[in-house]
């Protein structure tokens, strides 16, 4: 089974006031935090190394989740100090504790049932992408899909989830330093090198504070009793 990382390292500015004193990832929906679900679906699909990278407030994500042995997991910390380094530049950062093989990657502020077991390791290619349906919020997409392979454009494109493959190599030449994701998808897009699938699930990106507050009713009016822990 591959290690998977959980990049809960931004400010959350989006987010503010709510994560003025609490890191993003540890506001809750429906009585859990954000990262605690993610850890909860990465065990039951039979993950055992989780990688956590960790910059505004880190210390509280922490102390909630420790080792990981609640979960049965060994987690580990990449430590991206006071500023958060971005997407890339926090996987970076993080690959001596990641290891030379393939690795998923997933946002930790994102809401979905995706099953994790079914991500494989990207074959003939240095990244594998979930994409989605285009929520309201983002009508325009992100990438198209055309015969297994991520294209930049195509009839219908459709959003990145925010969980996906990634090889190491992707990630050869950079300098530990902040820098986004995106650009190196698309450069790694052009040239052939990005596989991806289509997940109908559920799938929300909790961005926003309305966002967050409308998913949280939604688990509760689904789960009566639910509460804070």
């Amino acid at each position: 089974m591959m290690t998977a990382m959980i990049l809960a390292a931004g400010r959350g500015e989006r987010m503010r006031p709510l994560t003025d004193r609490e890191p993003k990832p540890l506001l809750e929906i429906g009585g859990r935090s954000l990262i605690e679900r993610h850890l909860d679906s990465l065990a039951e699909a039979g993950f055992a190394e989780v990688v956590v990278n960790v910059a505004w407030l880190g210390t509280r994500i922490r102390e909630r989740l420790g080792g990981g042995g609640r979960w049965g997991l060994r987690i580990r910390y990449s430590d991206e100090g006071e500023q958060a380094l971005e997407t890339a530049g926090g996987i970076v950062h993080a690959l001596p504790l990641l290891g030379r093989e393939p690795f998923v990657a997933l946002n930790a502020d994102v809401f979905t049932d995706y099953p994790f077991d079914r991500l494989a390791r990207p074959a003939g290619a240095r990244a594998h992408l979930v994409l989605v349906p285009n929520p309201e919020h983002h009508p325009e997409g992100d990438f198209a899909l055309q015969g297994g392979r991520v294209v930049a454009n195509g009839p219908q494109r459709l959003t990145f989830a925010g969980i996906g493959v990634y090889h190491p190599d992707l990630f050869t030449g950079m300098a530990d330093a902040p820098a986004p994701l995106g650009p190196l998808l698309r450069a790694a897009i052009d040239r052939g090198e990005v596989t991806g699938e289509r997940y109908e699930g559920r799938w929300r990106d909790i961005g926003t504070p309305e966002r967050l507050a409308a998913i949280d009713a939604e688990l509760r009016a689904a789960e009566p009793g639910t509460g804070r822990r």
